[in-house]
């Protein structure tokens, strides 16, 4: 089966649902991506929207349970497939899909801070039965978790 990768660039616009399939999880969201072109008088208009249904499977599920939201905008990494089908009407149709190898935060529209998922092998011991050490206590540079300095001016 030939297999055609797809970077898309948008906005999440479903509410994502996590479910199990089998013995598996599955994280699935639908994204939007707009297009825009300038006229030949140079004023920007709004083109066609491409709206795909994205699943997440194996460790890729944890990471975004734990960060997407509705309206996030994000990159999508992933191989595309299509399906044909008739509607409730009879109408031939088809949809997008796009099974996930990578999903992250697009940050020339948003703010991240990245948490690194700890795997634990047998003999290591579990990090949640050490009490953690705060780094920035331990430099004097103790920084108010309530709002982070983002090297960006606050707005009200």
């Amino acid at each position: 089966m030939f297999e055609t990768p797809i970077v898309i660039v948008g906005n999440v616009v479903t509410d994502p649902v996590l479910r199990s399939v089998g013995e598996q999880s599955v994280y699935r969201f639908r994204v939007a991506s707009n297009s825009r072109r300038r006229t030949g008088d140079g004023i920007w208009e709004q083109g066609d929207t491409l709206y795909a249904s994205v699943s997440c499977w194996g460790r890729l599920v944890h990471g975004t349970a734990a960060s997407l939201r509705k309206g996030d905008p994000v990159i999508v990494v992933g191989q595309v497939y299509t399906t044909e089908y008739d509607d409730r009407d009879g109408n031939p149709r088809n949809s997008v899909e796009v099974r996930a190898s990578a999903v992250g935060p697009d940050l020339a529209r948003s703010i991240a801070r990245i948490e690194r998922i700890q795997r634990r092998t047998e003999d290591q011991p579990d990090p949640a039965s050490e009490p953690a050490a705060d780094a920035d206590t331990a430099t004097g540079t103790a920084q108010d978790e309530a709002e982070p300095d983002h090297g960006l001016p606050l707005t009200a």
